[in-house]
């Protein structure tokens, strides 16, 4: 009869309903004891679900007594580790399986990051973790949850909405980063109204959450090229009016890397005719002139590495030439002097490259 005393290893599915059933009791409690208790069920739980996703080996979780339904919180406060230390189990790649599908058919992924501020420090990263695991998860060519999440695009707005709580955007930033690597995820962030909200969290944050959203910006922007460039080339206008208010902007931080950000943009190969599209615009010329003179030199330097591509185009329009000619004579004697302190053998080449292109205006 040992049979009926064996111990049962929890499920994956077991694990997802101990998340979701706890956070319900979190609603329900006031008490700070019952609180703690249920964190750290939830922190047990989030634990075992990290250590299957990555494949490690992980205490095996048994049940060592009927869990309780009317209870508040789990009957035993072992309920999720092993009563013995030394037993272990390995997540074979059928429970990373039924794992990851309970996972989607129980909206887990949303109801975390619906639910992260609510997590203690700790399971916040585990949370993180859970996702980049997940996401990184491949069967052959395919990737489970980027298809998952491709049609629940509202989880990737509620990680870019993240940046409105400082005690969490670090964290929902990481996982809005690690989304965007997949190019149908990132396109579907591009095209939406809700990557016009970016600008409110580079300036408008903390200067961590600041750089982090401007990280996030940047990933969408640079990492998937092809996409990046019809993008850029169908919503020119809109997001270069929108881009205009970043190098302008009265955040030192916030211009100065969104200058660099500018130029490297437009050096992409890939952009050829959306720079060609900046460069051929006065108003584009006449923004870059005046922050030559930006009275941070680190600006001006950025300044100077999108000014430059204005000077070298071979096939200036007439008005953008006619700048440079009108102002012939000023630019020439403000890049004699410009930065010479910079022991920068390519920055100087290029700066006498630009003096000769003006002196050459007929």
């Amino acid at each position: 009869m040992a049979f009926l005393f064996k111990s049962k290893t929890k499920s994956p599915q077991e694990l997802v309903k101990i998340i979701k059933e706890s956070l319900i009791k979190l609603d329900q409690s006031n008490q700070p004891e019952l609180n703690k208790k249920i964190h750290e069920d939830i922190t047990k739980a989030l634990q075992l679900i990290k250590s299957i996703l990555s494949g490690s080996n992980l205490p095996s979780t048994q049940d060592t007594s009927i869990p309780n339904n009317n209870s508040s919180t789990l009957t035993n406060t072992d309920d999720l580790t092993s009563s013995n230390s030394s037993s272990q189990t390995s997540s074979s790649p059928e429970i990373v399986a039924q794992l990851a599908q309970d996972i989607y058919s129980n909206d887990l992924l949303q109801i975390f990051l619906l639910n992260i501020s609510r997590f203690e420090f700790e399971s916040r990263k585990d949370v993180v973790n859970i996702f980049n695991l997940i996401l990184r998860r491949q069967i052959g060519n395919r990737w489970p949850t980027v298809d998952y999440l491709a049609n629940r695009e509202q989880i990737i707005w509620i990680a870019l909405k993240g940046y409105e709580n400082p005690d969490i955007a670090l964290n929902t930033g990481m996982v809005l980063k690690e989304m965007l690597r997949h190019e149908v995820l990132a396109k579907s962030l591009l095209y939406s109204d809700r990557f016009y909200d970016f600008p409110q969290y580079i300036e408008q944050t903390t200067f961590g959450i600041a750089c982090d959203a401007m990280s996030s910006f940047k990933e969408c922007l640079t990492r998937h090229k092809s996409m990046v460039s019809l993008f850029l080339e169908d919503n020119y206008e809109q997001f270069f009016t929108m881009y205009s208010g970043l190098i302008q902007s009265s955040n030192y931080v916030t211009k100065r890397q969104s200058i660099k950000l500018l130029g490297e943009i437009l050096l992409d190969r890939s952009n050829y005719n959306v720079m060609n599209k900046y460069i051929s615009n006065e108003d584009n010329l006449k923004i870059m002139m005046n922050l030559l003179k930006d009275k941070s030199k680190n600006i001006q330097f950025e300044a100077f590495h999108v000014f430059k591509v204005f000077v070298a185009n071979p096939r200036k329009p007439a008005p953008i030439e006619a700048i440079l000619r009108r102002n012939k004579e000023k630019l020439i004697d403000f890049l004699r002097n410009f930065h010479n302190d910079k022991d920068d053998e390519q920055f100087n080449d290029e700066k006498g490259f630009l003096i000769i292109q003006i002196e050459n205006l007929k």
